[in-house]
């Protein structure tokens, strides 16, 4: 049976999702690449996630809850990036894309979750330990990145730090529907909460932030205590299925192409959730 989330469950695109629903129809956007990051560790009572709240005036999903993470830039590309780990070739196959694209999806991802919460998957070298970012000099090199100063190849190469790409695990792969006026094409990742370093969500996009026990999250959604989209939602059930952040921290075998479509049922308008090329 396929997967279906009632519209009252994702209130943030409820309206344009009815109005598809009853035939109106515009232009389709383009999907912006994107990249996201499910920072996982292993708490008190089981493994959690850290998610940001996105501002009530934000375009895309105000006042809903997300993993840190954002569209591709331009500069994701740069050749000079230092990087340790997978090479963008192996992500390439573990992907299904082309080379450039895994590349630039995996700096994205790093370069998200270090300007929305200061966690950077950096380090000197491979395989030891990773970057203190610590204090207000690291401070400005997130909000110079935020602000397109600078970019995430120039940090690192100023700062004698290499991406670390062994650190981040593939687990999705989403498309936001048709009737969405924003679009993305968002590659889900997921990393183990550095110990040394802070998740701050410390960013002007974010209300607020926190880490979250997946099971009290997921039964504050389904009482309508919080806004989140059916991508967040199958992800946060994943973590809560997992036995550590570790055993979640693994690249995930499948990964198709998801895409939330809207359909009418007996209990009212829903989203299907629909395997693209499936």
């Amino acid at each position: 049976m396929a997967r279906l989330f009632p519209l009252a469950t994702a209130p943030g695109v409820a309206d344009t999702a009815t109005r598809w629903l009853r035939g109106e129809r515009w232009d389709e956007a383009v999907p912006r690449p994107a990249s996201t990051v499910m920072l996982v560790r292993d708490g008190a009572q089981g493994v959690e996630v850290f998610l940001l709240r996105r501002v009530a005036k934000m375009a895309f999903a105000p006042s809903t809850l997300v993993f840190p993470g954002g569209g591709v830039d331009a500069a994701d590309a740069e050749p000079d990036l230092p990087w340790a780990g997978p090479s963008p070739a192996e992500w390439a196959r573990r992907m299904g894309c082309a080379e450039d694209v895994a590349r630039m999806a995996v700096v994205a991802a790093v370069r998200e979750v270090f300007e929305e919460c200061g966690v950077l998957l950096a380090g000197p070298d491979p395989t030891g330990g990773l970057a203190d970012v610590s204090g207000p000099r690291w401070r400005a090199l997130r909000d110079d990145l935020a602000a397109h100063r600078t970019s995430l190849s120039r940090v690192l190469l100023d700062e004698h730090l290499v991406l670390r790409s062994d650190l981040v695990v593939l687990k999705a792969h989403w498309l936001t529907p048709v009737f969405e006026p924003r679009r993305y094409d968002t590659w889900f990742f997921a990393a183990v909460m550095p110990g040394h370093q802070e998740a701050d969500g410390d960013t002007s996009e974010a209300d607020h932030a926190a880490w979250f026990a997946p099971g009290a999250l997921l039964e504050a959604w389904a009482a309508g205590e919080v806004s989140m989209l059916p991508p967040t939602v199958v992800s946060v059930e994943s973590v809560r299925d997992a036995a550590s952040a570790a055993a979640f921290v693994e690249h995930s075998d499948r990964v198709p192409l998801l895409l939330p479509e809207v359909v009418d049922t007996p209990d009212g308008p829903a989203m299907e959730l629909v395997e693209v090329g499936g």
